[in-house]
């Protein structure tokens, strides 16, 4: 009878099997002329605030198209680096009459490469931990939005969240979203969204980026803070019967 190698083993073969340093949600929405995404700058150790000031947008080198993530930080920025080299692959050419062609992948190009990837990824037990959300324009010119789970599903819709979003900013999104949205009325939805996921998610943060992707122009918003308060009744009154020892 055979049995596995044993822990001290130096041939045995080690995967990530959870997340250790993450990210909480990432939310996205397609307004009249583009799309806009935003999330927190909070890394988390466990349940430990590791890093307050981590961009988790970024405009991608070499394509048309931004990426967010929550979930495992180091992940993501394995996911980037191998973009990156994809999109500079794809951008190069050997053909003297394409030497000036624009040749940068759609957004919706990258959203179909990262489906393979991560169920690729995923096939050999060793996922990628992340719910990735693409932003950009597809084939066709028109405003694109996608997600990826970890296991490579995908998702194509005008309103997207991730992580605890969505469970308290999808409802919120769904409800407020139309197709002739403005850039200034989705920013306000997703800073509402995202003031929402601040006071009932332990791993967000105040702290916040937005991105915008509209035509040729990519571009991520530098951190700022969200104006919040702890002031409403539901946060202040007691609850439980318990004289001001219970929670909200």
């Amino acid at each position: 009878m055979s049995f596995p190698p044993s822990a001290s083993s130096g041939s045995r073969n080690e995967h990530t099997t959870r997340p250790i340093t993450t990210g909480t949600s990432v939310l996205g929405i397609v307004y009249d002329k583009g799309v806009l995404l935003a999330a927190d700058t909070l890394l988390s150790y466990g349940s430990m605030a590791k890093a307050q000031n981590v961009p988790r947008l970024k405009a991608l080198d070499g394509a048309q198209c931004i990426l967010g993530a929550s979930g495992e930080y180091s992940d993501f920025q394995q996911i980037t680096d191998l973009l990156e080299a994809k999109s500079l692959d794809e951008s190069s050419t050997s053909l003297m009459d394409s030497l000036y062609a624009d040749k940068q992948m759609t957004a919706s190009q990258i959203w179909n490469y990262l489906r393979f990837v991560m169920y690729s990824k995923r096939n050999k037990f060793n996922p990628y931990w992340n719910d990735l959300v693409v932003a950009g324009t597809s084939d066709d010119g028109k405003p694109f939005l996608g997600m990826i789970d970890k296991i490579g599903t995908t998702i194509q819709e005008n309103f997207l969240a991730t992580g605890f979003g969505g469970y308290l900013a999808l409802p919120l999104l769904r409800e407020k979203w139309r197709p002739d949205l403005t850039e200034g009325e989705a920013r306000a939805l997703l800073e509402d969204c995202m003031k929402v996921l601040f006071y009932r998610d332990c791993q967000a943060s105040s702290r916040i980026q937005l991105a915008k992707a509209e035509g040729t122009t990519y571009i991520v918003s530098d951190p700022y803070d969200l104006e919040t308060t702890w002031d409403s009744p539901a946060f202040v009154t007691s609850k439980g019967d318990l004289d001001g020892d219970g929670g909200w």
